[in-house]
């Protein structure tokens, strides 16, 4: 990039990263709208409020030979803000790059086969986390970012900071899930921290990589031939809940699903509608723990 083009590039540049503090975005957004504008400069060696249809119609057919079709997105919509909010210019992405709509329903785990993973898990500390994030239906950053203030035992409940959209909320917390937190709490006594990344003197959380590596060799231990994550134990509270006849808005309420339409993919499982939400909760973590013992016992 020419010296000129250069001293251009780096002046819209520092205007799009104001643009994204003053509109509020998230790191995670800030960091992939900003990689976004880099990339393309760097693709083309120029400044991209130069760069034609053609050029954009080029560059994304290279990033979906290269890429995941979640990255091209993370790029389209990083472009479009540097157009909109920087160069103030309408940018018709659409007729460029669209992505192909995939509606795939995700593996859902069954209560045995969760049972079989928290026995096959020898560190307590991952055991006590799989429980922990299907028992509540936490996200894995919700899971690992818990901390003791956030456990309301009194009312039965926990405090989720800055969920999916930096939005707080608050579940359920049944009694075995405070039980198993306070035994594995007394062995690491973090002031703070409920999972910590290596004991009392932790400055951090565990770290999420090592989780989820943790959580696929023990899906490999068990031999469960599902494509599953950590998330999956989520995909299986929701599910579960719908079977043993929650209904839909609860369900909604306790994932913290801004759209009714995310909840309702759930539904292919079971039509069922009662609303004794704590009732049916503890119930449900009950059922688990039966399943656990019959592993047990097997």
């Amino acid at each position: 990039m020419e010296a000129s083009e250069r001293v251009r590039f780096e002046a819209l540049y520092g205007q799009h990263l104001r643009a994204l503090k003053l509109q509020g975005k998230a790191p995670q957004t800030v960091d992939g709208y900003s990689r976004a504008v880099r990339r393309v400069a760097a693709f083309f060696d120029r400044c991209p409020d130069r760069l034609s249809d053609e050029d954009f119609k080029n560059y994304f057919a290279w990033l979906i030979d290269t890429r995941s079709w979640s990255l091209v997105k993370i790029e389209r919509c990083g472009l479009q803000f540097f157009y909109r909010h920087v160069l103030e210019r309408e940018w018709p992405w659409v007729e460029m790059v669209k992505a192909p709509v995939v509606k795939a329903l995700p593996d859902v785990l069954t209560q045995g086969e969760i049972a079989r993973i928290v026995l096959a898990t020898r560190e307590r500390r991952y055991q006590t986390f799989w429980w922990t994030t299907y028992s509540m239906g936490l996200r894995l950053s919700e899971a690992l970012n818990l901390r003791v203030g956030d456990i309301d035992s009194a009312r039965g409940q926990v405090h989720v900071r800055a969920g999916k959209g930096r939005k707080d909320r608050f579940v359920m917390l049944p009694a075995l899930t405070l039980a198993c937190l306070r035994r594995y709490w007394r062995e690491h006594r973090h002031p703070q921290l409920l999972f910590p990344g290596n004991g009392s003197s932790a400055t951090g959380v565990m770290d999420c990589g090592s989780t989820q590596k943790a959580f696929a060799r023990v899906i490999a231990d068990c031999k469960i031939r599902k494509k599953v994550s950590i998330h999956s134990l989520r995909h299986a509270y929701a599910t579960h809940l719908i079977e043993v006849g929650l209904n839909l808005r609860g369900v909604q309420e306790l994932l913290g699903h801004a759209c009714p339409k995310t909840t309702a993919r759930y539904v292919h499982m079971t039509d069922k509608c009662r609303d004794d939400r704590r009732t049916l909760i503890d119930g449900l973590i009950g059922q688990l723990r039966d399943a656990l013992l019959q592993q047990r016992a097997r």
